[in-house]
């Protein structure tokens, strides 16, 4: 990288799931994101809590680690006020967003996802 480039956008990236976090990796590795990643709510918590560049969340709606992902996202947003975030679920849509609470700045996919509809996804709540 040139010394004056600008990093591209950081993602944090909880799932439990390893081939989820594998797919998700490469695919944002190839759009020229970097990805912090945890396998559960308090791995992926601690690293919110650092001082770590982080322009959004993505997180599986069920977690293990005492946190689902809309009680993580919304620890998160608490911390790092605004921070868009990106539910990935195996439910349908209306199921992972529990009440029904979806918050400017929050999006759902189902999986399994379409990497192009993934990828487009992630660039529109990265871009300005």
């Amino acid at each position: 990288m040139p010394p004056h480039a600008e990093p591209g956008p950081v993602v944090l990236l909880v799932d439990d799931e390893l081939a989820v976090r594998r797919v998700v990796v490469e695919v944002l590795s190839d759009l020229g994101y970097t990805v912090l990643k945890a396998a559960n709510s308090q791995s992926g918590l601690r690293i919110i809590e650092t001082r770590a560049r982080i322009d959004l969340l993505i997180t599986d709606g069920g977690l293990p680690g005492g946190m689902n992902g809309g009680q993580l996202a919304d620890a998160a947003r608490e911390l790092r006020s605004g921070l868009k975030v990106l539910f990935l679920t195996g439910y349908a849509e209306s199921a992972a967003v529990g009440n029904g609470r979806m918050e400017e700045g929050m999006e759902v996919m189902t999986k399994p996802f379409d990497r192009d509809k993934f990828a487009a996804k992630v660039e529109g709540m990265t871009s300005g």
